[in-house]
């Protein structure tokens, strides 16, 4: 039975890998280091210790992993005062989930900007409980950060719904044991392997229904 529901904040409720990849890109190439055209996949769902090291290490920034995390987050503010890039429906399924459930949620950004957009979006005091990935020890496709999810909510992960986006996210999830329901990124769509991990897929947040909730059951 599931008793809690719990969402991924980037690609699910905010339209920001876009802002997170372009960010990160600029950062790189005004320092000297090197993009490539892996670095966002293999970026995606790391936590901020991890892809502050790997742009350390591998694209060559001349600054420390812990001054890359610093900064990123600075410039991630900076856009995100501009402008807030909600994702169409995202409010209105986070209430009409919340209505029946417990919410958590899982991302792997920084716990000052997950406090951030649900303050500006106005969805704080829905959510019983938020972890940034970089309050656990290893960031998805790891599933700790699920588990933890679900440990702050006081629910065994397999009671637990997960709303994901990406390929690493949708393998946190299903390794920790919860039911999926994929919200495809169109920018960086998940593989064959996260489709067919999932439980149910949508292409809109208004089909995250509390219907397609309790059909995880079944």
């Amino acid at each position: 039975m599931i008793e809690a529901v719990i969402f991924d904040l980037d690609g699910v409720l905010l339209q920001s890998e876009e802002v997170w990849d372009e960010v990160r890109e600029q950062l790189t190439r005004e320092t000297g280091g090197e993009w490539h055209s892996r670095a966002s996949r293999d970026m995606m769902g790391m936590s901020s210790p991890e892809w502050s090291r790997y742009m350390n290490e591998k694209l060559g920034l001349p600054m420390t992993p812990e001054a890359i995390n610093e900064e990123v987050v600075r410039r991630m503010e900076l856009a995100y005062a501009d402008h807030l890039p909600l994702i169409s429906g995202a409010r209105e399924a986070v209430h009409r989930l919340a209505a029946n459930w417990q919410l958590g949620l899982a991302s792997s950004s920084n716990r000052l900007l997950i406090d951030r957009v649900l303050q500006e979006a106005e969805l704080t005091d829905l959510f019983q409980a938020t972890v940034s990935a970089e309050e656990v020890k290893r960031g998805k496709p790891h599933p700790e950060v699920f588990q933890e999810a679900a440990r702050r909510l006081g629910v065994e992960p397999s009671h637990a719904a997960a709303i994901e986006d990406s390929h690493n996210g949708v393998l946190s999830a299903h390794a920790a044991d919860m039911a999926v329901v994929l919200f495809p990124n169109v920018s960086f769509p998940p593989g064959e392997e996260a489709t067919a991990l999932s439980g149910a897929v949508v292409t809109h947040l208004n089909q995250l229904t509390v219907e397609l909730i309790q059909g995880l059951d079944a």
